[in-house]
């Protein structure tokens, strides 16, 4: 029985690996032409471009293989109330736990599906609040446009949605983007049990903004706090990039490994700890001598040495360890606790990550966040990025930025042996 489990789940990730969810379908034609000015004019313009930037959000948070509730709040997470971004990106691991019916049998969706309700509630708070103020004439009138909107007009839709076993990854853009993104793809590499099962591993995306790629790699690393485990993490990494490969369009021109495209970010539970003796970590951590942690931090002393990422970059940490604390507590793993010592002693660390790679992205903000729904704190990330645009697109953005154009759909790339499914009760398209 295992041995089939186990071949049908290495040949379903292989197979779906370009497969995902999205709030809108797949059209065949290019949109006003658009995808025929890029191809076209690419060698003839391509000193000519303007450079736009865009604010991007990402973040990462092992959840622990708790199912959130329905009315779970991540404002503080998200941050929409001061300031709202671009894109956002949010990773997750550990979205359902960590057991051998998950890890071998199929993917439990209901969860990720979950939390892209979260999410969605979230980003789109302050338009429902408006859509309220306004009444409800409007959005029937586009509901009558654009059925598959069952809520209205969103300024902000999920363009891709993976999930492998507990690694789950969703992007969402504001809504008047959507024209001008292509190409989204996704790879699956599974690092976990035999080498090649998704409890440990990564999901990547990528897709292209106007004329800049983007791929984002949300990891969850080999665990373990002792001695020599973090070469394991490091060959997780080697493995990563190996192995993770994106279809080459059909021009053969778009970016097939993760270095290959011009933003990268990193993101995940990379599992580094602190190399220090426990009682000294723990000591250090009391009297939040971040420095003297971080000499010791194993991700930072494995950059430093060029053993892995190289030329990678991460913002400066100013925040205490994101692990590992008792759920719904403030308290650290292996402290005493109304004077019984727990049964698990783990030493606080930096496991939670975001890194970059590559030129014009710029980091405005490095934080976690406070939720204490599992033993990780999430942290975030915010990013300007420069995204390269032809002239011929720059002079008609206006026109879809307009409200007649609202309700225009962009062109997806899909394999031609993918399957396309219109679900009728949710918002959700599966490419």
């Amino acid at each position: 029985m295992w041995p089939t489990l186990v071949a049908n789940k290495i040949l379903k990730k292989r197979l779906g690996s370009n497969n995902f969810i999205a709030d809108y379908p797949r059209y065949e034609e290019p949109l006003l032409g658009i995808a025929d000015i890029d191809h076209s004019s690419k060698t003839v313009l391509n000193d000519h471009k303007d450079t736009q930037k865009y604010k991007v959000f990402v973040s990462t948070w092992n959840v622990g293989g708790v199912a959130p509730d329905e009315d779970l709040n991540i404002d503080d997470l998200l941050e929409t109330d001061n300031h709202s971004c671009d894109i956002y990106i949010l990773g997750f691991q550990e979205v359902v736990p960590l057991k051998a019916s998950n890890v071998f049998g199929s993917e439990n969706n209901k969860i990720s599906t979950n939390w892209n309700s979260i999410v969605r509630e979230a980003l789109n708070k302050r338009t429902h609040k408006k859509d309220k103020d306004q009444g409800d004439v409007k959005n029937q009138e586009i509901k009558n446009i654009c059925p598959y909107e069952e809520e209205g007009p969103q300024d902000f839709q999920c363009i891709i949605s993976k999930q492998m076993v507990g690694i789950f990854i969703t992007v969402w853009t504001r809504r008047d983007l959507r024209a001008f993104i292509r190409h989204p793809s996704v790879s699956c590499v599974g690092c976990g049990i035999m080498g090649c099962l998704g409890n440990k591993g990564s999901v990547s995306v990528r897709f292209q903004l106007h004329e800049t790629s983007f791929c984002f790699v949300c990891s969850h690393l080999a665990s373990g706090g002792r001695e020599g485990d973090e070469k394991c993490r490091n060959s997780n990494v080697a493995e990563i990039f190996s192995r993770t490969t994106f279809p080459r369009g059909p021009l053969f021109d778009l970016p097939r490994t993760i270095l290959d495209h011009d933003h990268v970010i990193l993101l995940g539970d990379l599992n580094y700890r602190i190399s220090l003796p426990e009682e000294t970590t723990r000591s250090l951590v009391e009297t939040r001598d971040w420095d003297s942690l971080l000499e010791n931090d194993q991700l930072m002393m494995e950059l430093m040495a060029g053993k892995i990422l190289k030329g990678w970059h991460e913002g400066v940490i100013k925040f205490a360890p994101t692990y590992k604390y008792f759920p719904n507590s403030d308290m650290y793993y292996g402290c005493f606790c109304h004077g019984k010592k727990p049964e698990k002693r783990r030493a606080p660390a930096w496991c939670d990550r975001i890194v970059w790679y590559g030129k014009g992205l710029k980091q405005l903000q490095y934080a976690r966040s406070e939720s204490k729904l599992s033993d990780h704190r999430p942290v975030k990330a915010v990013f300007s990025a420069e995204v390269r645009v032809l002239p011929e697109l720059t002079r008609v953005q206006s026109l879809f930025l307009s409200e007649r154009f609202e309700q225009i759909e962009s062109p997806f790339e899909v394999s031609t042996t993918d399957e396309f499914v219109f679900r009728k009760k949710t918002s959700s398209f599966r490419l």
